[in-house]
């Protein structure tokens, strides 16, 4: 099966991303949608630990209880911060909701590639397998499969960051594949993305690391000793990314974004009464010379992380 031309790897390369329209058919679109709307009616909610997903920078407290920490391997359900009020429900002593539990939820994850059947299709296939070879992966691996559901006015805003950072390999080779499966523009908290960002020229080094603590409890982020570019990409002196090169994208569902694992991108909090549904997972490189590292947040599942291969 094809992957991609040469002027879109060329275009990749040189912008660090690059949006596919009509990547998903209807069809898909459709099936995904339904799976996420299924999954969000029927997790229970009293059992669960309310754990809510924030996204700060080094300063802010990050996620990082069990019921996170061990969702690589698992479907778990992760609660938008400003969908709980200030005071406990008088029922039950817990947080409580403001918003149904099916339009409270920040994402949905870690492994929807696996123990989904309608995500598995779309992540796990030869399409998607030849578009790594095109990058020019040796042994594509999928890992942090998830649904980023940007609720109606409470989905937050995510700052400026590096794939790389969450997911380091040595030397980094993360690359992010993002699905819209509404559309994303600029009202209900589409990306921006920072062209040229993932070059060393352009600061695209990765300074940070978000790992677990050592004393087990927790994340941090930490600086990063180790490479900073992807091999291949020259040592170049930084210079600083600057809004100038921040382009907002509008985003038809169906389409797909890759993103380069060092490329600056961000997006703003959901101020519409409109969802922004999207489904994301990452590939790294699994072949000799590339180490997953051991601190990373996320940890690979007995067996490794799921073979991406035609």
């Amino acid at each position: 099966m094809a992957g991609l031309t040469e002027a879109q790897v060329a275009s990749f390369k040189e912008n660090g991303y690059l949006v596919l329209p009509d990547y998903l058919t209807p069809t898909e679109v459709t099936a995904l949608l339904a799976e996420t709307n299924k999954l969000l009616e029927e997790f229970p909610l009293e059992s669960h630990p309310l754990t809510q997903f924030t996204t700060g920078d080094e300063t802010a407290d990050h996620v990082g209880d069990d019921y996170f920490l061990n969702s690589g391997d698992k479907i778990r359900f992760f609660f938008e911060p400003g969908a709980f009020g200030t005071e406990p429900d008088p029922l039950t002593g817990r947080a409580a909701l403001l918003k149904p539990k099916n339009r409270a939820v920040n994402k949905i994850g870690h492994s929807l590639h696996t123990l989904s059947p309608p995500f598995k299709a779309i992540s796990l296939n030869e399409r998607n397998a030849a578009v790594a070879q095109s990058l020019g992966f040796a042994d594509p691996r999928v890992l942090q499969s998830m649904v980023i559901c940007k609720q109606p006015s409470i989905g937050g805003a995510v700052p400026s960051h590096r794939d790389s950072e969450f997911l380091y390999t040595d030397p980094p080779s993360a690359v992010g594949w993002w699905y819209a499966l509404q559309d994303a523009g600029p009202a209900n908290g589409t990306l921006g993305m920072y062209k040229g960002s993932h070059t060393g020229s352009k600061g695209g080094h990765i300074a940070r690391r978000f790992v677990r603590r050592e004393n087990g409890s927790g994340t941090e982020f930490i600086e990063n000793r180790g490479p900073s570019l992807p091999k291949g990409m020259e040592e170049e002196k930084s210079s600083e990314t600057t809004d100038e090169d921040l382009e907002i994208l509008d985003i038809k569902a169906g389409s797909l974004v890759l993103i380069h694992g060092n490329v600056l991108h961000k997006s703003e909090k959901n101020t519409s009464l409109n969802s922004r549904y999207a489904y994301t997972f990452h590939v790294i490189e699994g072949a000799e010379g590339w180490e997953y590292d051991a601190r990373n947040w996320l940890q690979p599942p007995a067996g490794g992380f799921s073979k991406l291969s035609t």
